[in-house]
């Protein structure tokens, strides 16, 4: 349980998946997150050369007027004031410096948000929960949690576009390869755009404080190729075996169903995560935990030494029922 306890300080690495890893923005992957970071260079290079001035300025004074010997300690220098030329100076400079930055920057922000959509484009509805991103494709009619799976598109021919939202308090979604940040604010829709260049996935977090587990609000954004997806969402949108076996039974038993949904079965809730093709997520906890029958386990039976403060109580399940739990939950792929 250890060992599993220090896995909400890392987000996790799945085996076999290949992963961008380097939560860089420096590093952009994605047509919003590029020109971020080309803004984000000007106004390194504008704010380096300033600091570069300032420090010549105050190293020459320094060296230039130090005290020298036989110099009279008690005279004052020469005092310069009422100058027109300095005054100007150091007032207008600075006021050209902000607009500058403040016009690029605008017309960044202005060329990201207004980007005319590709021939393809695919509509996700991202919805903030403590502590957990439930994922909607509507055209699709398929409802997931924290991991976000996307056509990848090279060429800039296919991109997502995300419908933010959140049903508690002010979440922030943020993948630093793929784009900058957007708040997901409760009655209030945002929108955003992502075009990832490779292949892979793409690891993010909540970066708004939104709770206890604010840093355990983790997710994933999965992008493939178009074959890929597709075959990908064709299995989501399967249905469940319809048998009902000793774990299926356990599962309705309990107080679960009123939380959680699972199509086809009893389980009708809407507050915790759509757990329909739970098996087919790379990780669980919202990103905390690699998707392991072991992880599972532990979860179920006590999520509150896991990620402390969650919503989802902790159920002490005997051994038996819950392996069979388990075991019914990792069929559901």
């Amino acid at each position: 349980m250890a060992n599993i306890g220090l896995l909400a300080f890392f987000q996790v690495q799945v085996p076999g998946v290949p992963e961008h890893r380097v939560t860089d923005i420096f590093k952009p992957l994605a047509s919003p997150a590029a020109a971020e970071r080309d803004i984000g260079w000007f106004a390194i290079a504008i704010t380096a050369l300033i600091f570069f001035v300032v420090a010549s300025i105050i190293v020459y004074t320094i060296a230039r007027f130090r005290r020298r010997p036989g110099d009279d300690l008690h005279q004052e220098p020469a005092q310069v004031y009422g100058s027109t030329q300095i005054e100007l100076a150091w007032t207008v400079i600075p006021i050209l410096i902000v607009f500058v930055l403040i016009g690029v920057t605008a017309r960044v922000v202005w060329s990201v948000e207004n980007a005319s959509p590709p021939p393809s484009t695919l509509h996700v509805r991202v919805v903030g929960h403590q502590w957990w991103w439930e994922v909607v494709y509507p055209d699709y009619r398929i409802t997931t949690a924290n991991e976000i799976h996307v056509p990848f598109s090279p060429d800039g021919k296919e991109a997502t576009y995300l419908e933010l939202t959140s049903v508690d308090v002010v979440h922030s979604f943020w993948v630093p390869q793929l784009s900058g940040k957007v708040d997901l604010i409760p009655n209030r829709l945002n929108y955003m755009w992502i075009d990832p260049k490779q292949s892979g996935a793409y690891v993010g977090n909540c970066a708004e404080y939104c709770g206890n587990q604010h840093a355990n609000m983790l997710l994933r954004v999965v992008a493939d190729d178009r074959p890929t997806f597709q075959a990908w969402a064709q299995g989501q949108q399967k249905a469940v075996a319809s048998d009902v076996s000793a774990g299926r039974t356990a599962f309705e038993s309990l107080s679960c169903i009123n939380c959680h949904v699972i199509k086809g079965t009893r389980a009708i809730g809407r507050f915790g995560p759509d757990l329909t093709h739970l098996a087919s997520r790379s990780t669980i906890a919202a990103g905390m935990m690699t998707n392991t029958p072991e992880h599972l386990k532990a979860w179920i039976n006590d999520p509150q030494a896991i990620k402390p403060g969650c919503l989802m109580p902790s159920l002490k399940l005997g051994g038996t029922e819950l392996d069979q739990i388990v075991s019914y939950l990792g069929t559901l792929k």
